[in-house]
């Protein structure tokens, strides 16, 4: 999702992307990681490259993604002294008795559809992606 300005909802890929985790969160990058179950691998990544404002859970579930509202965008472009390239809104499940509203403002957007095991496994195909947590063992 490049482009000048991305402040519409995400369109994902068909799925079952229930369980959501932070799996990444430094300056250069925040990525989302999302599937049916998170125990062995998860098959969607959301990666917001140069993260200039975050607000989201660690842990989440069943997100609904939608257009930010005006004043979330004029909240967040005063925060940062300038409107975000990309800005995404969404509501999820965060174990409380609401959903909690989330913003991500960042630099670029890209949605990765791809297999990525959370544990390590001697067997898995050349060029298999682990989660960064995930080590051969010694």
């Amino acid at each position: 999702m490049d482009g000048a300005r991305q402040h519409a909802g995400i369109q994902l890929p068909e799925g079952p992307w229930w369980d959501w985790d932070v799996i990444t969160w430094n300056a250069g990058q925040f990525r989302l990681a999302a599937g049916h179950d998170l125990t062995y691998h998860h098959s969607l990544e959301l990666v917001f490259d140069g993260p200039a404002f975050v607000s989201c859970p660690a842990v989440f579930h069943d997100p609904v993604f939608r257009v930010p509202t005006s004043e979330e965008l004029v909240r967040v472009a005063g925060q940062l002294g300038a409107e975000p390239p990309v800005l995404v809104a969404f509501a999820a499940d965060a174990g409380g008795q609401e959903p909690v509203s989330c913003l991500v403002a960042a630099e670029r957007l890209e949605v990765v559809q791809e297999t990525v095991l959370r544990y390590w496994r001697d067997d898995a195909a050349p060029g298999q992606r682990f989660a960064p947590w995930v080590r051969p063992p010694v």
